[in-house]
């Protein structure tokens, strides 16, 4: 598990590869938590990430996007410690102010991406949505459109999450049954649907309004990196 940084360390990111093969595996949470270290490049495509000596990585901004280049997108660990608030808030379209953090799983886009986030506020909670917008890749064309919101069959209350406390998040999705562990329990269950699948892509980060010390975990993925309108970020 991930410790909490020293004073001047706000963020730290580093990408791990399950080693690939001709037909994507299915990937449990065990496989993903015991798999060896290896570093990616990460596209970001919002907000400014700085990379550091030994594979870390920081970020300071209220809003950042990335995708892990070269990964697969049906499951993904992410290890985290909350650093505290950003300095500077940005509320969200709907003018929510939400500080959270969580997964991007097969990101194929702006516009179609399946989000599995925990709230840090106003509630702690764990929230998964479907943004698809078919024929649309550009922020411009579909803005914060495409959004459902999927009910869990099965649920589980989360902890809250405070300052210098280390959590791990896990996402596992094996045909329309999407799985998520909070701290080695299953959390979350539920059926994404059918448009999660017309789209496929890798997994991501996303957080908003927060500063946080974090690492995932992800399978190599079977299509080329591609970083269009983003920016690559190498791990120290």
């Amino acid at each position: 598990m991930i410790s909490r940084s020293p004073p001047r360390f706000v963020v730290a990111f580093a990408i791990a590869f399950v080693a690939g093969c001709s037909q994507r595996p299915t990937v449990g949470p065990k496989e993903l938590a015991t798999t060896g270290p290896g570093s990616a490049p990460l596209c970001v495509t919002e907000g400014q990430v700085r990379p550091l000596s030994g594979g870390r990585m920081e970020v300071a901004d209220p809003a950042m996007r990335a995708v892990a280049l070269g990964t697969g997108g049906d499951a993904a660990e992410l290890e985290f410690v909350y650093e505290g608030p950003s300095a500077q808030d940005a509320p969200l379209a709907s003018g929510e102010l939400r500080r959270q953090i969580g997964l991007k799983l097969r990101a194929a886009d702006t516009c179609n991406v399946v989000y599995v986030m925990w709230h840090i506020m106003p509630t702690s909670a764990l929230a998964v949505s479907v943004k698809s917008n078919p024929g649309m890749t550009q922020h411009t064309e579909c803005r914060d459109g495409g959004y459902q919101t999927i009910k869990a069959s099965r649920e589980e209350a989360v902890p809250e999450i405070r300052e210098g406390e280390a959590h791990r998040l896990r996402a596992t999705l094996e045909g329309e049954t999407l799985r998520v562990h909070v701290d080695g329990r299953l959390a979350w269950e539920g059926i994404v649907g059918e448009d999660a699948l017309s789209f496929d892509g890798p997994i991501g980060i996303r957080t908003d309004n927060g500063r946080f010390l974090f690492r995932v975990v992800g399978q190599r993925g079977r299509r080329a990196a591609d970083c269009r309108g983003g920016e690559v970020v190498g791990s120290g």
